[in-house]
């Protein structure tokens, strides 16, 4: 028992494979929107606000689709696969903002149930250096994101955006398809992962969701709106602006792929901690970085300092087991601070006239997330482990 808790099985399901192949799309979709938001602001003729908007829909999206998983894990998978296939379809022959917003929430909705049951899935089934799994897993996620800017750089100068956005809904459809036939006659319940957790209180449920609230907000302020920023302040190309967004996704898909190998070693709460102190610096000289390439230069450093946060903490959030309902709950605060603080960034920038001075909100977040890693929460645990024995 202790070396399938650890390792898994092979006849697990969804297998190890789709879980990865599932992650690669939901990074590929959390992502996308930020290399393409120049073109379709263009197209469109959206202001900064209006462009948040877009952002906020979709994050949106995904906080319902977090908050509403159940302990049905794979049957939310597949659900989640077709979601995002319609919502992307929608969104790849939407004609203006108010079709872009409702496609987008689909899409966000299908990519928030996806993202939310896979971790879950993982952080039960992996209880050997969890923090260690659950970032190398993640590492497929930002190669998605990686490959969101990457592909826009590719094929948008060759293809028509519609195009490549029907592509993208068909292969969520395959993912659905390949995850609904395996183990097939097989109910949600007999799926073979560690069994659901007993829950925990009020105040640690209230910190993780904080937590993730404020680091969804940052990741997404940072990957929605740097090739907008580098568009303004770089090199003026929007090809070129695209490569920066990419720095940022390859930076941290490389730092997940580093944190899975430090996490055998350091402590998850050492290893969020020094990554937020660099974090706040680098958003902080991101907001007086002039040209392309130092705009580039801090995007790496920026992707290579929030890279241990998010498996770090869900590490630290599965070791308290809570029950399937709340780890959602606690996901899906990813998803709302992804939608509020980006917006907002839009609302400030329109306003200001600068997008550099919008940055205040993402360094606010950085802060904020620092301050609240050292918060003592000894009298927390300590509540929820006599409740534990009173029962």
């Amino acid at each position: 028992m202790a070396d399938r808790r650890s390792a898994g099985q092979s006849g697990e399901t969804p297998t190890l494979p789709a879980m990865h192949a599932g992650l690669v799309l939901a990074g590929l979709g959390t992502a996308l929107l930020g290399p393409i938001l120049p073109l379709v602001a263009h197209q469109w003729q959206l202001l900064d606000s209006q462009s948040g908007l877009l952002m906020a829909a979709k994050f949106c999206g995904a906080f319902v689709g977090g908050v509403t998983v159940s302990k049905k894990l794979k049957r939310g998978l597949v659900v989640g696969f077709l979601a995002a296939a319609l919502g992307f379809f929608g969104f790849a022959i939407s004609p203006g903002l108010m079709t872009g917003c409702a496609t987008l929430a689909l899409g966000g909705f299908g990519i928030g149930r996806t993202i939310t049951a896979t971790n879950i899935l993982a952080g039960r089934r992996f209880t050997a250096h969890r923090g260690s799994a659950l970032s190398l897993l993640n590492f497929s996620f930002s190669a998605g994101a990686m490959l969101s800017a990457l592909g826009a750089a590719w094929l948008l100068p060759k293809f028509p955006l519609r195009g490549v956005l029907e592509g993208f809904a068909a292969a969520f459809a395959v993912v659905a398809l390949w995850i609904g036939v395996q183990g097939r006659g097989t109910s949600d319940d007999e799926v073979p992962v560690e069994a659901g957790g007993a829950g925990f209180g009020g105040g640690l449920f209230a910190y993780f969701i904080g937590l993730l609230f404020l680091y969804g907000g940052l990741e997404t302020c940072l990957g929605g709106w740097l090739t907008t920023f580098a568009l303004r302040y770089g090199d003026k190309s929007f090809a070129l602006s695209e490569y920066t967004t990419l720095v940022f996704w390859m930076a941290l898909t490389v730092g997940r792929a580093g944190s899975s190998a430090l996490m055998l070693r350091v402590s998850e709460r050492t290893l969020q901690r020094s990554g937020l102190v660099a974090s706040a610096l680098c958003v902080a000289g991101l907001g007086v970085a002039h040209g392309g390439l130092a705009i580039a230069l801090v995007a790496m450093l920026l992707g290579l300092s929030l890279s241990p946060f998010f498996p770090s903490t869900f590490s630290l959030l599965m070791a308290d087991r809570p029950t399937a309902s709340q780890a959602g709950v606690v996901m899906s605060a990813s998803g709302l601070g992804a939608a509020a603080l980006p917006w907002a960034m839009g609302v400030v920038s329109t306003r200001t006239g600068s997008l550099q001075m919008a940055l205040i909100l993402p360094l606010g977040a950085a802060v904020g997330l620092l301050g609240m890693s050292f918060l003592v929460l000894s009298q927390v645990r300590s509540e929820r482990a006599a409740a534990v024995s009173k029962a």
